[in-house]
């Protein structure tokens, strides 16, 4: 089992800027990729970012320049570095880790951006 606790999240003026971090514990030695997800009301979940072990990465087209995710391997923590906000980015951000058996989920932290 891998457990994953997001935080990091607020208020914040558009514009402003935002570090997530998403720490892994249980078996996180046996996690290969991570990544970031958000929910808007009334909308899908969408991809935000993803990290491989090897430090690989991979972002949606609309965080693309403004947002950037990295990962501490030695403390089974990765973050998503946001800056430049904007309203649209308000959302409920979650964290996700995946092994060779499951993806894992984290409860979330809502980001609300104001204009």
């Amino acid at each position: 089992q891998v457990q994953l606790v997001e935080s990091g999240g607020g208020l914040v003026q558009a514009g402003g800027s935002l570090r997530l971090s998403c720490a892994a514990s249980g078996r996180s030695s046996s996690i290969n990729s991570m990544g970031w997800y958000r929910q808007a009301p009334g909308k899908e979940r969408e991809l935000v970012a993803t990290i491989s072990s090897g430090g690989s990465t991979n972002y949606a087209d609309s965080v693309k320049g403004r947002f950037t995710i990295s990962r501490d391997n030695a403390k089974n923590t990765n973050y998503l570095q946001m800056n430049s906000l904007k309203p649209e980015d308000t959302a409920v951000y979650y964290c996700n880790a995946l092994t060779t058996l499951r993806l894992y989920w984290g409860r979330g932290t809502q980001v609300t951006v104001s204009s």
